[in-house]
């Protein structure tokens, strides 16, 4: 039999070119993928990233690991509209969305699987800090959950779990909720077993010339911008009032969709404050506690129980595998804390998660992600 062919998304950076080492130190047939977010050099949206140099960086790994061939596609019209604009949507409706996982779903792992059919390859990769797990489960069960499995030997079924990267400082599972079966088990992501400091470690002693670039922030595809000023170029500013806990009127400011639950409030970010009320609370600092129809904003002084939320309902509950409930631990950020407490379903199908402890900055529209163990159980939009 011949190699197993992988295609492995790639960007300019240390963690792809590292997991494309160490798939062809295995053995697969690695073939490289790379999205070009502004292949015409001039986007409609800010970005902080050099996609030239980007590119050059992924040609230069390639011919050094020896990829079979690198595929440049162009997504900018597909970022725009699949990405950029349903954030935009959201914003407008005074949620806090989270770009970066609605990225994985719709455009990046998608198009993977799309070039991966294409090319015949057996496997798709990414440089993700994370790690999937192959679990062998009974014929019957397989049926009853994911319809239809590749069958091994002895007639047993696998469906594929989704764990956390072994460094707990780089992990991104919380990036890949919402990735189903069909996608998770054609998945490998070879630097997930490894630290950071292991991966940077392998590139420096094969010269790669990216060992020590600074790892991506920011955005998908944006990286690191003024989000602020990205949404004001879009959305109009439209004074409204901000109301105590107590549902006194104490100032304004230009827009809800320009702040989220648990932002610091502040002059410069165009809220004006009455001094009464800042007197009041003998100068404390204040944080947007929530968000009200008709474009009001709730603020209140640091400490006050109104900024902790105890239970929020999973809008769009999705599942790794089959679908559970009871205790297990929650993220509502990336590398945020793990917040202990209880899954619950209702009678009508609502999923709701209950802290045991109140958390601040829980907003609408984020992502809650949800844990037991090392394993990563679903998640979905949060609604308060």
């Amino acid at each position: 039999m011949g190699k197993e062919k992988v295609l492995l998304g790639m960007s300019g950076g240390v963690d792809s070119s590292v997991a494309a080492l160490l798939l062809n130190r295995r053995g697969y047939e690695v073939y490289g993928f790379f999205m070009n977010a502004c292949p015409s050099g001039k986007t409609s949206w800010p970005s902080s990233i050099k996609w030239k140099e980007e590119e050059k960086i992924v040609k230069k790994i390639c011919k050094l690991v020896g990829v079979e061939k690198l595929f440049v596609v162009d997504c900018e019209e597909g970022y725009e509209k699949k990405v950029i604009s349903k954030m935009f949507k959201d914003y407008e409706k005074g949620l806090t969305p989270n770009p970066d996982i609605l990225c994985n779903n719709v455009g990046k792992f998608p198009g993977l699987l799309k070039k991966a059919r294409e090319i015949g390859a057996d496997w798709i990769a990414t440089g993700h800090y994370a790690r999937v797990r192959r679990k062998k489960v009974p014929p019957v069960r397989l049926k009853i959950i994911h319809k239809s499995r590749p069958v091994l030997r002895g007639g047993g079924g696998f469906e594929v779990e989704l764990l956390r990267g072994k460094d707990k400082k780089k992990d991104q599972s919380y990036f890949l909720v919402g990735l189903g079966q069909d996608v998770l088990e054609k998945c490998l992501f070879p630097v997930g077993g490894l630290t950071k400091e292991e991966v940077r470690k392998i590139a420096r002693q094969n010269k790669f010339p990216n060992w020590d670039k600074r790892g991506s922030r920011g955005i998908c595809y944006l990286g690191k911008i003024d989000v602020k000023k990205f949404l004001r170029e879009r959305i109009k500013e439209k004074k409204g009032n901000v109301v105590s806990p107590r549902g006194e009127v104490i100032g304004t400011h230009p827009g809800t969709w320009f702040f989220t639950i648990g932002e610091r409030v502040g002059d410069r970010k165009g809220f004006e404050i009455l001094d009464k009320y800042r007197r009041e609370i003998r100068n404390t600092r204040l944080f947007v506690a929530g968000k009200r129809r008709g474009n009001v904003l709730v603020v209140a002084p640091e400490g006050d129980e109104i900024l902790k939320t105890k239970k929020v309902f999973v809008k769009n509950m999705k599942f790794v595998n089959s679908e559970e409930k009871g205790r297990m631990k929650a993220r509502i950020r990336h590398l945020g804390e793990l917040h202990g407490g209880v899954l619950r379903k209702s009678s009508a199908g609502r999923w709701t998660f209950v802290f045991d402890k109140g958390v601040e900055g829980v907003a609408e529209g984020q992502f809650i992600v949800l844990y037991f163990g090392e394993r990563v159980v679903g998640g979905g939009e949060i609604r308060l």
